[in-house]
């Protein structure tokens, strides 16, 4: 009876050790996913500071044409309203 216990015990023992094994294994597959995972955030993420990047310094860019452009425009107008006396 001892003999039909330990039996029992043993292969009690051998199947817990099987259901880690497999929790292990899917533990890692799951760990390999959110790592692939995390390394196509990180692209992502460094792609997109990059455009910012860009796009700020475009945006520097125009703004150092369009302005002197701009007060250029103004200042021309208040002298054709001056030229032409719609100011009384």
């Amino acid at each position: 009876m001892i003999e039909q216990q330990e039996r029992e015990t043993i292969e009690l023992l051998r199947r817990i050790e099987a259901n880690q094994q497999q929790a292990l294994a899917a533990q890692q597959e799951q760990l390999a996913l959110v790592r692939s995972q995390m390394e196509r955030s990180e692209r992502a993420i460094a792609e997109s500071v990059g455009l910012q990047r860009l796009a700020v310094a475009r945006q520097s860019q125009i703004r150092n044409v369009a302005l002197p452009v701009v007060l250029l425009l103004v200042a021309l107008l208040v002298y054709l309203m001056v030229r032409w006396r719609v100011f009384y």
